[in-house]
């Protein structure tokens, strides 16, 4: 039985089956058996093996080892991604890979009656092993740049966390496609044209990454949400901070630290509130009411006049307005029978409106430079309320709480020095606390 060479040919003189055969056989081999050829095969591709594994440790601990030093020297930050992640690693097994593949075919050169023995299963493992190593380290590299990319603030406002993953996604069928390829022994660009008839398919596979990857577009181009925005999407169950926007979802953890995971295509479908206009401007509106009793609105008589005149804040109001209705008056009331119904006169809820004015005009805390309204509104069954809108300078969750309580507090507080009352049910004292020791 004669031994045949790679391809069916007889085997060359000077290959390194050839000179290996020559020194443990003798000159005279062209007719060994296949299986001492085998062996000497097996012993050629335990050199290539060895070949290939000082290589791989050169790179990991030479070559590795020098970019390290030189990455650990630089004085940019974002290289140090590169020793965090694991590109290193599949770089350094890619090396000895694509010595194997290249090396096995001249190591095992044996055929059995025509049929080639190891070479091509060889061959076919390290194009495979190839293929996967080079989809590791161009995903290590696109989580490299994706972090490079959140270190800098327009990373807020325009995540690509959604593109990069449909790069991924992309990269796994390319791999897939390349590796049934190989397997299969036929050209890739053969699976790439079938891939037409799966269109359909594909769509129905895919739906939620697709619609994910329009509303990622949709998202980022109208800057619609991005990472550390306050989100709130009450179909969702959703309050709170904006934790990734992804392909496929959007994650919010909520003030009470849960998780609500949101479809990335809700949110452009559906409606939802961002916050992140309020922490930008760094101020925060209080719009808030307090109900008056009705009951309790009057005018102001000279006892209850000559207390609200000592309140600072009230001494230019209380002038100005005295001498406007003094003026008003002496025109246009003649009958002094009909002072009550003709004239004009302040009242007690109008003079504690002008206090509340003035009282947060001077607030340390509420900004100056945007809207202050103190308003009435519609009287109700319940009162007649009294509105605040106004914007505190401190955006700060628990700040701004402070801040909001401070002012009803005082507002409370304040409500009997001019005759007034809020309005509770019941609004009348008939169910209070009476202390039987007192009786």
């Amino acid at each position: 039985m004669r031994v045949w060479g790679l391809y069916g040919n007889p085997l060359v003189v000077n290959t390194w089956h050839d000179k290996l055969s020559n020194g443990l056989f003798g000159q005279n081999h062209a007719g060994l058996d296949w299986h001492l050829s085998l062996v000497v095969d097996f012993l050629l591709l335990m050199v290539v093996f060895g070949g290939a594994f000082i290589a791989y440790l050169i790179v990991r601990e030479i070559v590795v080892s020098i970019v390290s030093k030189v990455v650990k020297k630089t004085s940019n930050t974002w290289d140090d991604e590169l020793l965090n992640s694991r590109i290193f690693t599949w770089i350094s097994l890619l090396i000895p890979a694509v010595i194997i593949l290249h090396a096995a075919p001249h190591a095992i050169v044996t055929h059995h009656d025509g049929v080639p023995l190891f070479s091509g299963f060889i061959q076919a493992f390290a194009k495979v092993f190839i293929i996967i190593l080079s989809f590791l380290a161009a995903n290590s590299l696109l989580n490299i740049f994706e972090r490079i990319y959140s270190r800098f603030e327009v990373s807020r406002e325009l995540p690509v966390k959604s593109f990069f993953q449909v790069i991924k996604i992309i990269l796994v069928l390319a791999a897939i496609i390349f590796i049934i390829s190989t397997l299969i022994g036929k050209s890739p660009v053969l699976i790439f044209s079938g891939l037409g008839a799966m269109t359909a398919i594909m769509m129905l596979i895919f739906k939620d990454s697709i619609l994910g990857l329009v509303a990622g577009i949709q998202l980022s181009a109208n800057r619609m949400v991005a990472q550390g925005d306050w989100i709130e999407m009450p179909k969702f169950g959703a309050d709170g901070e904006v934790l990734e926007v992804a392909l496929t979802t959007v994650k919010v953890r909520n003030w009470d630290k849960t998780i609500t995971t949101i479809p990335t295509y809700a949110l452009i479908s559906d409606s939802f509130k961002n916050w992140r206009g309020m922490s930008n401007s760094g101020v925060r509106r209080i719009k808030r009411s307090i109900n008056i009793d009705m009951s309790t609105v009057g005018f102001l008589d000279e006892p209850m006049l000559s207390q609200v005149k000592q309140i600072r804040l009230l001494k230019d109001y209380l002038t100005e307005k005295e001498q406007e209705i003094a003026q008003w008056n002496g025109e246009y009331v003649t009958d002094a029978a009909d002072n009550k119904v003709n004239a004009r006169a302040l009242t007690n809820l109008g003079t504690f409106r002008a206090y509340l004015k003035a009282y947060l005009h001077n607030h340390a805390k509420i900004s100056s430079t945007e809207t202050l309204l103190v308003r009435q509104l519609q009287p109700t069954e319940h009162g007649i309320p009294i509105e605040l809108y106004v914007f505190t300078t401190d955006s700060r969750w628990a700040h701004y709480e402070d801040i909001q309580s401070d002012i009803f507090d005082h507002l409370l507080a304040i409500l009997p020095g001019f005759g007034l009352r809020a309005f509770q049910a019941p609004s009348d004292h008939s169910f209070q606390w009476h202390d039987p020791s007192r009786s």
